[in-house]
């Protein structure tokens, strides 16, 4: 531990569980050993209450809250999130604060057509101009935090860039890759798209590139109101998983991971499955770009239906090249995203804002 211990509370209306719950839940404990002590406040809904009974499995307290007025005050900071326009607002009302707004937002739809400032406005009237009265703002990647500063004119941005567990995120051992494709029933060349089944997540591109490549597999992991089109309209070499709680798993009996996203401030899913091993075939939009170097970690994708074939098809006929974009993807997880890392940075992140609030700490 660097520094006094420090007593923060994550809120959160989250109704369900995305990326920013399962940030959440895994750096909690690397924080406590560095003496930053989180509680959890969540909504009393039935989305989330998987989450909140993991996060007490962890020993974390979880405040569950009908309203934002019955959480308890006390703590250094407030670490603020939220699905929902205006969401950031019963905060300001009801909590005491220092508040820090943590930002896991997409930020912007890369659609062709779609011109950017419309996007850009509807995210400045929705969200942005709330989470500015924030004070101190957390994103989490480099190109978040420079948007954000330069379209949305937040001042105190701090960037600290996702980690993942990469003990848990793993290259296959020995017979482990074989095993896990048996259970699963995986016997083509297997490309899984992790991703919950909305409108950013892009599952409609998929469907020409699986018509294009019919010997090979498409398996979907997740969930959501996009599943019924994308069903009605596939191709035979789609298979639906459904929700998963066995993604290590499931990476490394891949072969590769398709991820045609839209819109993306720096993707767990992209991380997780680079840390496993898996080569990866993305959308070339900004956040993936500080996580992938094309060709060499993965392969960007700039030109829709055609570059996703040209990739697949060229990674299905080559074993070789899917080694070793795995390889690289591993070493550079490693090098600039495990949890430890992440942990680190967070941690030295909230003592940086509250030495700069001069508030008097209360204690744990």
């Amino acid at each position: 531990m660097s520094g006094p211990p420090l007593k923060v509370l994550f809120v959160t209306d989250a109704p369900a569980v995305g990326g920013s719950e399962v940030y959440m839940r895994e750096l909690i404990p690397p924080l406590r050993e560095r003496g930053v002590h989180a509680e959890v406040a969540l909504p009393d809904l039935e989305g989330n209450r998987g989450l909140r009974e993991q996060l007490k499995a962890l020993g974390v307290v979880v405040h569950v809250y009908g309203s934002v007025s019955e959480l308890p005050p006390g703590f250094d900071l407030y670490l603020l999130s939220s699905w929902n326009p205006g969401g950031y607002r019963k905060y300001y009302r009801a909590l005491p604060g220092p508040f820090v707004a943590l930002v896991h937002d997409q930020l912007m739809l890369y659609v062709p057509g779609l011109p950017r400032g419309v996007y850009r406005a509807l995210y400045e009237a929705l969200q942005a101009r709330d989470i500015r009265r924030a004070g101190d703002v957390v994103t989490v990647s480099r190109w978040g935090a420079e948007y954000l500063r330069s379209q949305h004119g937040m001042r105190a941005v701090h960037a600290v860039q996702n980690g993942v567990n990469t003990d848990k995120f793993r290259p296959p051992v020995g017979a482990e890759r074989e095993e896990a494709r048996a259970a699963l029933g995986f016997s083509r060349f297997t490309v899984l798209v992790p991703a919950r089944l909305s409108a950013e997540k892009n599952h409609v591109a998929l469907l020409p590139v699986a018509r294009r490549l019919p010997e090979l597999e498409f398996v979907l992991v997740g969930s959501g109101y996009m599943e019924w089109p994308v069903r009605r309209l596939g191709s035979a070499n789609l298979r639906f998983l459904g929700g998963r709680n066995d993604m290590p798993l499931l990476y490394r009996a891949a072969d590769v991971v398709l991820q045609p996203t839209i819109a993306e401030n720096q993707s767990l899913a992209t991380l997780e499955a680079m840390a496993s091993g898996a080569a990866v075939v993305c959308n070339d939009i900004p956040a993936q770009r500080e996580l992938i170097e094309d060709r060499v970690s993965g392969w960007l994708v700039g030109n829709g239906t055609a570059g996703y074939v040209e990739a697949l098809r060229a990674l299905s006929r080559d074993p070789g090249l899917v080694a070793a974009f795995g390889r690289a993807a591993r070493a550079r997880v490693l090098e600039r995203h495990t949890l430890t890392r992440n942990a680190d940075a967070f941690a030295g992140t909230l003592r940086e804002i509250v030495a700069g609030l001069g508030y008097p700490l209360r204690r744990p």
